[in-house]
């Protein structure tokens, strides 16, 4: 791997740790960006000509640091001096073991649900600030501008920082009202990177923190079931493959086992939820028998604990399996699911199958152009 390459590997792998470190004593999120924003410019400088650090972490966190105490120490013009490279060497910063410091993600994130921001940043605060994407891409995934969603962002973080929210795991009894919208983050998470590295071990923290909350045990398990899939959704050729054409000897069993221990768990607390009920319909179809009239079923029960737009799609799409392709498209038009790719991927799907293939192509179209996976780009392509 190339040093450059090894700077945003690195700045991926660690962004959200180094973050939730440099902006715990402080609180202020902004200046703790802008540090470790020098940290990867200093990497990209000091890597080509020096080598990569055994420690990218370490490196990364000391010379962040270095620049908030100049920020902190400095008078004005220190503030615009350039890094010094010879100070922060890689043989210097080696020894810094982050790995050794708690991961204080999770005390940043429950920071971001805190009751006196706006419920509706808590999960684009999570995912922007802790979990390193960009406000452009949490603006498409809540259908919010770019501009408007990172106008939001900088205004919120300020906000932690002159109202002081201590950097701290809740009291037992607040945690469950901030638990939602961190079950939200990682899961959106998932679904926005598809890798799931990040997003099955916040999972895990997250099931080992609260062992008895059905839900947390539920978005593991989806996270697992999901993730155990991710191999074999691409071909030997590059080519996405959808669910139906799998081949299940690529999914992970170990995932799958794990995700059934954590479904176990929740479901002897008789307490259901949404994420159990997602992570139901996922078992089922890695279970390889899973039948349309149970999915019917799943999707409606959770169309009931929690509508959503995924969901109606969902549901009209079983619909369709069990009731036809006009009763599943009938389904779909009553969603207000106009710029939803998946909405517009299942419509052309069943306006194919209808024969009414003009229209198809038309549906189709807008899928494609809504698609940001090149591999499902290609697929939809293909079926056009």
């Amino acid at each position: 791997m190339d040093p450059l390459t090894e700077v945003a590997a690195a700045a991926r792998d660690w962004h959200g740790r180094l973050l939730a470190l440099l902006a715990a004593g402080s609180g202020d999120i902004p200046a703790a960006e802008d540090a470790l924003a020098d940290a990867y410019e200093a990497a990209v400088r000091t890597w080509p000509e020096q080598g990569v650090p055994g420690n990218t972490g370490g490196w990364l966190l000391t010379v962040a640091r270095n620049r908030l105490r100049d920020r902190w120490r400095a008078a004005e013009f220190r503030r615009t001096v350039a890094l010094d490279v010879e100070r922060d060497a890689p043989a210097h910063l080696d020894d810094v073991d982050v790995d050794a410091i708690p991961d204080r993600r999770l005390e940043l994130m429950l920071v971001c649900a805190h009751p006196a921001i706006d419920s509706a940043l808590h999960t684009p605060l999570m995912l922007n600030t802790v979990l390193g994407f960009t406000a452009e891409q949490v603006g498409r995934a809540f259908s919010v501008p770019a501009a408007t969603m990172a106008t939001r962002l900088v205004r919120v973080k300020k906000r932690i920082r002159t109202t002081g929210i201590p950097f701290r795991i809740p009291d037992r009894a607040d945690l469950p009202a901030r638990m939602t919208a961190v079950l939200e983050a990682v899961y959106g998470a998932y679904v926005l990177e598809r890798s799931g590295a990040e997003a099955l071990h916040l999972a895990e923290v997250l099931a080992t923190l609260a062992p008895g909350d059905p839900e947390v045990r539920g978005l593991a398990a989806l996270v697992q079931l999901s993730a155990a899939r991710a191999d074999a959704r691409i071909g030997p050729d590059g080519r996405f493959v959808p669910l139906a054409e799998q081949d299940p000897a690529r999914w992970d069993r170990v995932l799958i086992e794990r995700a059934h221990e954590h479904l176990r768990v929740a479901h002897g607390s008789g307490r259901l939820g949404r994420f159990q009920v997602e992570a139901a319909v996922q078992a089922l179809h890695c279970s390889g028998a899973a039948d349309a009239r149970t999915l019917r079923d799943l999707y409606s029960i959770l169309n009931d604990l929690a509508p959503s737009l995924g969901g109606g799609v969902a549901l009209a799409a079983v619909i369709a399996e069990t009731d036809g392709p006009a009763a599943g498209l009938a389904a779909l038009d009553a969603l207000a699911g106009d710029g939803f790719q998946p909405a517009h991927a299942t419509r052309a799907h069943l306006l194919r199958r209808l024969g009414r293939h003009e229209e198809a192509t038309a549906e189709y179209d807008r899928a494609i152009a809504l698609t940001q996976d090149d591999a499902e780009r290609e697929f939809l392509i293909r079926k056009r």
